[in-house]
């Protein structure tokens, strides 16, 4: 038996030497230590030994099974040093090449504005919402007080879902203004900015969308004055003090009276250009004192209560705000040109 424990040890001590990694190594385990192992059949022939020769042979077993453990063991954490600097290895980073540059994208010149616009109203103690741009002619035209044999009203200048012109893709950010007079309580002071949709030919300062900013304020003692003066603080913000302006007399169904609002041409400086075609001014907006029909449809009493609204371009703001000649470029997605405002 003794010749058969050390040719055991011998064979055992050289296959875990050979052992190329942790699963063959497990495998030499069972091979000789499992309960079917090499050396527990040799410890199950001890019963036919001498009683002289018995503990001699268990000593040495055991002497074995110790060394062949302590093998495994040696062997296992040098097989896991080996594949950690082999990990390492392969997943050295070379701090000497150059890293890739990740692009990140800019804010669109018109969010820009619009959101210049918003800090502006909300620093004056308005609201923002929000509202659809499918909307019923009763809202866009009817409860405006603008009637029914208005040129807006027509085809050729609105798109209709339906023929019975019901509804539509919204002209104007206006239609929130009685959706607001009906479902919030006064005083209301409110701004509302959003895509609105008209049968315009494309051109250096017309788009079929486009988008609007709807302003309402619906309160006591409200006057002209206070949109004008609003007016003109919100351009001195967006565009610098002592910004040029100009209000003409004009006529909106829905308010009385009824103004426009210019500011003096940034491309030519009031001298008329294509972007002016010709005027020195662009309009940016039109605005008034909210009528009394259009208060009273809404549930206010226009003897108690006064307002003034208007509706702004956001896109022709954006113009004005970066000195863009052409409206089209903010639609054209160029990154050659959106990338100007990083």
């Amino acid at each position: 038996m003794k010749e058969q424990l050390e040719a055991l040890r011998e064979a055992s001590r050289a296959l875990i030497d050979e052992a190329v990694d942790v699963e063959a190594l497990e495998a030499l385990r069972v091979r000789y230590l499992g309960k079917k192992g090499e050396l527990t059949a040799l410890l199950k022939q001890m019963g036919k030994l001498s009683a002289e020769e018995r503990p001699v042979m268990g000593q040495l077993a055991n002497r074995i099974r110790g060394e062949l453990e302590s093998r495994l063991e040696e062997r296992r954490s040098d097989l896991a040093a080996r594949a950690q600097e082999e990990k390492l290895r392969e997943e050295t980073v070379d701090v000497t090449i150059p890293g890739n540059v990740t692009r990140l994208g800019v804010k669109h010149p018109m969010n820009t504005v619009l959101d210049e616009i918003k800090e502006a109203f909300v620093s004056m103690g308005f609201d923002v919402l929000d509202g659809p741009e499918v909307e019923y002619a009763d809202y866009n035209f009817t409860r405006l007080n603008t009637p029914a044999n208005h040129p807006a009203r027509e085809w050729t200048d609105t798109f209709y879902f339906e023929e019975d012109s019901s509804i539509l893709l919204r002209t104007q950010t206006s239609a929130m203004q009685i959706h607001a007079m009906e479902e919030r309580e006064l005083p209301i002071r409110v701004i509302i900015p959003g895509r609105v949709y008209r049968k315009d030919e494309v051109d250096a300062t017309h788009s079929p969308m486009f988008h609007q900013i709807e302003g309402l304020v619906v309160d006591r003692g409200v006057t002209m004055a206070d949109l004008k003066g609003t007016l003109n603080l919100l351009v001195e913000k967006l565009y610098g003090k002592g910004t040029v302006t100009r209000f003409r007399p004009h006529h909106f169904p829905f308010t009385e009276p009824s103004c426009e609002m210019d500011v003096q041409c940034h491309e030519c400086g009031g001298k008329g250009c294509r972007v002016c075609k010709g005027e020195g001014w662009i309009e940016i907006l039109g605005a008034g004192v909210v009528h009394p029909k259009v208060l009273e449809g809404c549930g206010i009493d226009p003897n108690v209560y006064s307002g003034w609204a208007f509706g702004m371009g956001l896109e022709r703001l954006a113009l004005r705000r970066f000195n863009i000649s052409d409206l089209r470029l903010i639609f054209e997605n160029d990154v050659r040109f959106l990338e100007q405002f990083r």
